[in-house]
């Protein structure tokens, strides 16, 4: 019997890597999101989990599944989103 409500919930798979990662606190997580949700709502989410790591976050690049990614770049359901802060050396 369907109540009418519709709970949709999809999942990203996330990946931190250095500066992120100790400004986190974790290496990684799943996060549930609502469908349609950008790889900027995600940013977003961690931010206010998390305010001291805003900072860190605001300067990551992003992969997408692989791929350099877009913050207004829709994270499908299932998907892998690393944030690799800036990285000195050579």
């Amino acid at each position: 019997m369907s109540t009418g409500t519709s709970t949709e919930v999809s999942t990203v798979e996330l990946r931190y890597f250095a500066a992120a990662r100790a400004a986190l606190g974790r290496p990684g997580e799943t996060l549930a999101v609502s469908p349609g949700v950008t790889v900027r709502d995600v940013v977003g989410q961690l931010a206010a989990g998390t305010p001291a790591a805003e900072p860190v976050l605001a300067r990551c690049a992003m992969l997408l599944d692989g791929r350099r990614a877009e913050p207004g770049d829709v994270v499908p359901d299932g998907a892998r989103l690393d944030l690799l802060p800036p990285f000195a050396g050579g």
